[in-house]
This record gives C-alpha cells, sequence and structure tokens, in this order.
C-alpha cells in the first residue's frame, strides 16, 4: 500500500512519459508524480516544471532510492529495463515498465524472477488492453462467438521512418533494442496471445532496414549506420488452446510505408470474423454475410494534455487501475500484462530474429 495514501510515481525517461505518462498519473485521483529524470536533465527539468513534480533526480538510481517513490515507471530504451526493473523491484518498488519489456529472453527471465521474489507489482505497458472495445473483442472471441479461431492478421503501416534526413538515436541502434519488430512486434504478439487466450509456438519472418543510415546529430552531423529494422514481416503458428485450433497469422509491420496510417487486427473463426482499428472502431462479419458490421462499444477516457489517440486513452484507463491497486495493497491488476507476459512475447520476438537470421521456421521457446 502507498505510504501516505497517496502514490508516488517515479518516472525514468522523458518521452513518451511526457507525451502520455506523464498527464495519464497527472489524472490519477490519490496518485502524485514526485520524481522525474532523464538521460539529458534540461528534459527532466522541463518536465518537473510543466508537471509541478517536486524532485528531478540526476540518474534512474535516485528515482529508486526516494522513500516517497511507490511505483517505479521505467520509459527509456530496452537496453536499460534489465537492470533498472530488477534494481527496482528489489528496492521494494513497484514496476511499470515500457515494451519490448528488455533485449531478450535471457534478460526478461532475469526481471520475471526478479518480480516473482520481490512480490510487488511488475507489469509492462501493454496499455491497449483497456480500451473498452479490445475487451470487448477477448470476450467475444474467448466466449466462442466467433467458433474455432483458424487465423488472424495484425497490420500496423506508418512512413514515420521513411525520411533518411531524420536523426540518427537509439531507434536505429539494434544493441539498444531499437526497432519496429521490438517496438510495434511486441504489440502484435501481446495482442494476438491476450486474444487467443493462447500463444505462439512457431514463427518465420522477414526483417529489413530501408534508410541504412541517419545523420549523427539533428544539425546533420556524419551520418550513422542504422543497424536495427524498419520492416518486419512475420508468419505464425499457435499453439492448440484457448480459442484457437490450428491457428495461424500473419503480421505486417512497416514505419516506411507512406499512405495514411493503418493499425488493425483482424480475427477469422469458424462462425465468422472480428475487426478493430486503431480509431478503436469494432466491426463484425458473419461467414456468408459478405460484409463487416459495426459494433457498439464505449470510448475509453482521454486525460487531459494528451493527443488524442488509442495509446493515450488506453493508458488513461490503465494508469487508473495501477494507482487503484496499489492504494488496495494488491499486486495485480485485472487484464494487466504481467512480467511473465513479457517474457513469453521476448521468446516470440527472439525467435523471428532467429527465424530471420537463418531463412528457416523456429520453434519458440525451443518446442
Amino acid at each position: 500500500m502507498a505510504r501516505s495514501g497517496v502514490v508516488g510515481v517515479g518516472i525514468i525517461g522523458t518521452g513518451f512519459a511526457r507525451t502520455t505518462q506523464l498527464p495519464g498519473f497527472a489524472a490519477c485521483e490519490g496518485a502524485r508524480v514526485v520524481a522525474v529524470t532523464s538521460a539529458r536533465r534540461e528534459n527532466a527539468e522541463r518536465a518537473a516544471r510543466e508537471f509541478d513534480i517536486p524532485f528531478v533526480a540526476d540518474d534512474w538510481r535516485g528515482v529508486v532510492a526516494r522513500a516517497d517513490v511507490d511505483l517505479v515507471s521505467i520509459v527509456t530504451p530496452p537496453d536499460t529495463h534489465a537492470e533498472m526493473a530488477t534494481a527496482a523491484l528489489e528496492a521494494g518498488k513497484a514496476v511499470l515498465c515500457e515494451k519490448p519489456m528488455a533485449k531478450n529472453a535471457d534478460e526478461t527471465a532475469l526481471m520475471c524472477a526478479a518480480a516473482r521474489a520481490a512480490g510487488r507489482l511488475a507489469l509492462l505497458d501493454h496499455e491497449l488492453r483497456f480500451l473498452p472495445a479490445r475487451r470487448l473483442m477477448r470476450e467475444m472471441i474467448l466466449g466462442g462467438e466467433l467458433g474455432r479461431v483458424r487465423h488472424a492478421k495484425f497490420l500496423f503501416r506508418a512512413d514515420s521512418r521513411a525520411l533518411a534526413d531524420r536523426p540518427w538515436n537509439w531507434w536505429s541502434d539494434e544493441r539498444a533494442g531499437g526497432g519496429a519488430l521490438g517496438a510495434i512486434g511486441s504489440h502484435a504478439v501481446d495482442a494476438l496471445h491476450w486474444l487467443f487466450g493462447t500463444r505462439v509456438s512457431h514463427v518465420s519472418a522477414a526483417l529489413a532496414t530501408h534508410v541504412r543510415e541517419r545523420p549523427h546529430e539533428p544539425t546533420g552531423g556524419d551520418p550513422r549506420p542504422v543497424t536495427s529494422d524498419d520492416e518486419a514481416s512475420l508468419l505464425v503458428n499457435f499453439r492448440e488452446g484457448g480459442a484457437a485450433e490450428r491457428a495461424t497469422g500473419v503480421v505486417s509491420i512497416s514505419m516506411a510505408e507512406a499512405g495514411r496510417p493503418e493499425h488493425t487486427v483482424e480475427v477469422f473463426g469458424t462462425d465468422g470474423a472480428l475487426r478493430i482499428d486503431g480509431a478503436g472502431r469494432l466491426s463484425r462479419a458473419r461467414v456468408g454475410g459478405g460484409e463487416w458490421q459495426s459494433v457498439e462499444t464505449e470510448e475509453a477516457p482521454l486525460a487531459g494534455g494528451m493527443r488524442d489517440n488509442e495509446w493515450s486513452r488506453g493508458f488513461t484507463v490503465f494508469a487508473r487501475e495501477m494507482v487503484a491497486a496499489l492504494r488496495e495493497g494488491r499486486a495485480t491488476v485485472e487484464g494487466a500484462a504481467t512480467f511473465d507476459d513479457g517474457h513469453q512475447i521476448q521468446l516470440v520476438l527472439d525467435a523471428a530474429r532467429a527465424a530471420h537470421a537463418s531463412g528457416c521456421r523456429v520453434a519458440v521457446g525451443g518446442e
């Protein structure tokens, strides 16, 4: 339980945290962000002024060490997650970690062990699980309204990394955990695992880097090679169980495709199909019906100061659920992605990289 009845939040990183997590927590009754840090102190100081945060730490250890921090939110590149999360859990803090969970499954296994030993809330920021339309979609699938699930399609298209003049940063560095497979592929795998009630068993994959170098500085320094992927295409098979029956899937992710951005998940069963898009619109089709029909759903709330998108609305709900759990002394949030879920996702991402490297279909987790 929060020591003072108010959940103290410590934020490590001011990128996604600045646009989403800080306004999300600010809108939560019974919570306050009490400490923040960033790789660039000026970014942390700017966030502290904007959100009235009383303490700016010199580094992440300064956030973890504070007695008034109950929840540590890690919003940094993936290669830093394992060390930070483990230290926070060992210090008795609850942890929210950005996805992808870490660089590889060896690291996520250590993080899971630390979470089990600590007995604290340890969650991944898969906030899309908290959108009402996605929750309804899952209920319909697991409730048998599509019959047995045969196939799924996940599509994410954007052109945010299509131009070569975008500066090089950690996103361009495979060693730091950058790339489309981790950033978006982790969402894809989580969505399919969660919606189906089972996990990916085998994967084939092709990764591509279309923009191969970028200027090192925003002002146009010497170019540096890009070692991460900006496109990922996966063919997957699912274990029997949950709603799946010999189910297959296609995952198509590109950060370098022009046109209208798209983010859709389609699930096809013996009796019909469901489709959800990035605007939260849920549609249903029946076998033989020949068309999609809209399914009425609730709209998730949006905290003030956020950009209106699916990530923001999902986090608005997720933040409230986390704060409520901590105020009540609970170590779980119903429906949230746990560290164990994150480890299963990382096994798929690792298998996808191995499949790309070998040109062969790869069993997940050594199956």
